[in-house]
């Protein structure tokens, strides 16, 4: 082990090693540590002889090799993980030493811990990390928050470990907290949202047109090439529909069970947007139909008793028709996922006072990321206008939303005649439609909420709040 480290790593599962042959791979000197020394010969075997990785085997050998300010990032499992291993490393460290969080860690407990840190004197970063086990390895979206003295300490290293796009490695400080665990966790819904709506086009390829994975693979490899198609999620899709299980040679997709996990990341974006009142109906679906996936003997049970099994057929012509209307729908529907996780980064960069740079975070999720789509170009360019709350009230949006909404409304109907379920296209149809209308039937409901609640309502034709006494006596 050389004298002194640039970094030590802690946690060593497959990103944690990716990430720390990643950062040697641009010349720094790492310590790693886990608690299962099995997993650092792991990554000791994997190492380059130029790789500059050493193993530490307690937390005092560990800090003891750092230069100073020791630099210390966590790639360990989010919630209590986290909490044991500050309480371990604090009595170690002196002030001005930077731990850097680089899990999943939900945001609140992120500004709880920097608190905490500030008092201590240590400087604090949470900061998410996108892109699976490759992107950890060959560079992923990096998205720092907190100390922003503590950022500077580690900057040089998180751009050249980043994915580099045309517009610069995918790293930028995002601001003060628990920024940068926000926009990672918004990062997320975005992500459940997409693949839930690639999952129901592949739905309705597989049981309406009767297509078999490759060919639906093939149409996904055709809307590929499309600017606002394009993305990683279309991508390795098209190479899981692809692969035959080579014990069977059955496509393995038609083998694997329908019942989706879920760590938690989505189910915070949905929990959050209801704190800060933003309505995400399309991420939003997209968790609750993986926590209904989950209910297998029930979907069994009902499918037998009240599901229709007929299907309208299809002509060729037909076929080709709806998938055009498919792409376009998808399209839409994509688009109102970002749009409902950047209006969400918009209201918490006000509520939070974090100054959020939105053009920033639509170009760092352009390499790295499992987000990275072709259509953040367009994203990137709309948010440049800063007046505007949502993506939808873009110019750049407008024209797409008005030509092709009547796509997105047939492929819904088609699905809800078929009896194909597709909540996140309905949300993104619904949401897209309350958004457009001048009016809603909400004004009944503020009557039937004065009714019986006397919570009062406001007029369109006179200023003021007002009470009605609804009938002559409450029974």
């Amino acid at each position: 082990m050389p004298e002194k480290n640039d970094l030590a790593l802690i946690g060593l599962a497959v990103m944690g090693q990716n990430l720390a042959l990643n950062i040697a791979r641009h010349g720094y000197s790492l310590v790693v540590f886990n608690r299962t020394p099995s997993k650092t010969h792991d990554l000791l075997a994997r190492k380059s002889p130029n790789d500059k990785i050493f193993p530490a085997y307690d937390l005092s050998e560990l800090v003891g090799s750092l230069k100073k300010p020791r630099k210390i990032l966590l790639m360990v499992k989010a919630g209590q993980p986290v909490d044991e291993f500050l309480l371990q490393l604090y009595p170690l460290l002196e002030k001005g030493d930077v731990i850097i969080d680089g899990g999943n860690s939900h945001f609140l407990d992120t500004e709880r811990r920097a608190q905490e840190a500030e008092k201590a004197g240590f400087y604090y970063l949470g900061t998410g990390i996108s892109g699976g086990e490759e992107g950890a390895l060959h560079g992923p979206s990096i998205m720092p928050g907190g100390h922003r003295t503590g950022y500077e300490f580690v900057q040089e290293i998180f751009l050249k470990a980043a994915a580099q796009t045309e517009d610069g490695p995918c790293c930028f400080y995002l601001g003060p907290g628990g920024a940068g665990h926000f926009v990672k966790m918004v990062h997320n819904g975005i992500e459940y949202a997409l693949m839930e709506l690639i999952a129901e086009a592949y739905d309705l390829m597989r049981k309406l047109l009767k297509m078999d994975p490759p060919a639906i693979a093939e149409v996904f490899k055709q809307w590929n090439q499309h600017e606002n198609l394009n993305s990683f999620l279309l991508e390795i899709s098209i190479k899981v529909l692809n692969y035959r299980d080579p014990e069977t040679n059955f496509y393995l997709v038609d083998l694997i069970d329908d019942r989706a996990e879920q760590k938690g990341t989505g189910k915070w974006t949905s929990q959050v947007a209801l704190d800060f009142g933003v309505p995400i109906p399309t991420i939003n679906q997209a968790v609750v139909a993986r926590i209904l996936s989950a209910r297998k003997a029930n979907r069994v049970k009902l499918a037998a008793k009240i599901r229709s099994k007929n299907s309208l057929p299809f002509s060729e012509r037909e076929s080709q028709q709806f998938l055009t209307a498919l792409a376009d729908g998808l399209y839409l529907a994509s688009l109102m996922a970002f749009n409902e996780g950047i209006q969400m980064l918009f209201v918490a960069s006000q509520e939070k006072n974090w100054n959020l740079p939105l053009v920033d975070i639509a170009r760092i999720w352009k390499g790295g990321c499992i987000l990275r789509t072709r259509l953040l170009n367009r994203i990137q360019l709309a948010l440049k206008n800063s007046a505007l709350e949502m993506l939808i009230e873009s110019p750049e949006f407008i024209h797409d939303l008005q030509k092709k909404l009547s796509s997105l409304c047939h492929v819904v109907k088609i699905g809800m005649e078929n009896h194909i379920p597709l909540p996140s296209f309905q949300g993104a149809l619904s949401s897209l439609e309350s958004w457009s209308s001048s009016s809603l039937p909400t004004n009944l409901i503020q009557a039937q909420r004065d009714f019986f609640g006397a919570h009062t309502y406001r007029r369109i034709d006179r200023e003021g709040i007002f009470h009605t006494q609804w009938e002559g006596e409450w029974l």
